[in-house]
């Protein structure tokens, strides 16, 4: 083994393969940092923090909270704009949803890779297994995000690194080969006994992703949003926002995104200035935003009727709601609360 003290940056996704990959190398003496991308799509403590039924669940940073338990320091990127065009013209194309996996796996590394290089450190370590994810985590699928990225071999996964290759810092003795893994497929046991053994008993959900884009329903609404705006293309409000509410779409031209709960209301109390947004005044109900252009008198009742609906006055003859248009002052209606058979199925976005 070498005598000088190597560093590796460890890419740092707040789960339990990232934090294990990383504690294996430093238990070989290696300085490790941690590295997390921020997308504005991986960013699973903020619904837990919004919303009333996700109370009992951390209310975290799980890349910070990782980094806390390996006593790293963890470098926080920003990446929200140079990533669209990783969401928007995938190479490798996407999943089963809108993620495009192979995709956003090159382009982290490659960051990665311009990070070491500007910090003078020796390699790279990520918590990939093989087997593990159906688009990004196979051997061939490996093989180009080491050759695209541009790491070549100064790209060690400690988890599965004895189904692979030697990467440098094998072959040059940074690290003992023999002390890493041969992990392999979906099962997460050897992950979740190796994490005992280290005195993890807290992680985030081993089978658990943490990138909204992987989820069908959120797909969904990031897709209507796009055929709706006539391009694609998106902002971190709208990231947000997609995230919060039922979102239904009346007409081609606009859509109603209604709180489902109070720390919804809560939420999208910061975007009532850049919105028209309604509420019920008769009754206790939700507060509801209402985002497209062109918005004419017909589809403001029609909003006022949806806000009745989702209101504590939904089986009501009548509820008086606050319209409010952006930069105008409110104005009242009495409106018919609209009925579930007045819905169709197709408005759920």
């Amino acid at each position: 083994m070498s005598n000088t003290q190597r560093k590796a940056v460890a890419l740092i996704s707040g789960g339990l393969d990232s934090m294990l990959a990383a504690r294996t190398i430093m238990e070989q003496g290696i300085h490790v940092e941690g590295i997390n991308f921020f997308t504005g799509f991986c960013v699973e403590g903020h619904t837990h923090a919004i919303r009333r039924k996700d109370q009992e669940k951390p209310k975290r940073n799980n890349a910070l909270w990782v980094a806390e338990q390996l006593g790293i320091k963890l470098h926080i990127v920003d990446i929200v704009e140079e990533y669209k065009d990783v969401v928007l013209n995938p190479k490798h194309g996407y999943g089963a949803n809108l993620n495009p996996c192979l995709d956003c796996k090159v382009f982290m590394v490659n960051k990665a890779r311009q990070w070491i290089e500007e910090n003078g450190f020796d390699f790279i370590i990520t918590g990939e297994v093989i087997g593990q994810r159906p688009m990004s985590q196979r051997k061939d699928t490996m093989r180009i995000v080491v050759r695209d990225s541009g790491a070549d071999d100064r790209l060690l996964r400690p988890l599965c690194a004895k189904n692979l290759a030697p990467t440098l810092p094998e072959r040059e003795g940074w690290v003992d080969r023999e002390k890493l893994h041969d992990f392999s497929g979906r099962g997460r046991k050897p992950q979740m006994a190796m994490a005992k053994r280290f005195g993890f008993d807290d992680y985030a959900q081993p089978a658990g992703g943490c990138c909204f884009l992987t989820d069908e329903s959120y797909a969904k609404k990031l897709g209507d949003l796009w055929e709706h705006r006539g391009r694609r293309d998106y902002d971190l409000d709208d990231i947000m926002l997609l995230k919060v509410g039922r979102h239904l779409r009346p007409a081609d031209h606009y859509k109603v995104i209604v709180a489902r709960e109070e720390g919804e209301v809560k939420f999208l109390e910061g975007y009532r200035k850049q919105f028209t947004h309604l509420r019920t005044l008769s009754h206790p109900g939700p507060l509801v935003l209402v985002d497209g252009h062109d918005i004419g008198a017909e589809d403001l009742m029609t909003a006022a009727r949806l806000a009745a609906r989702f209101s504590k006055g939904k089986d009501a003859e009548a509820v008086e709601v606050a319209i409010t248009p952006r930069g105008e002052d409110a104005r009242l209606v009495t409106v018919r609360p609209l009925t579930a058979d007045d819905i169709p199925p197709d408005w759920y976005v």
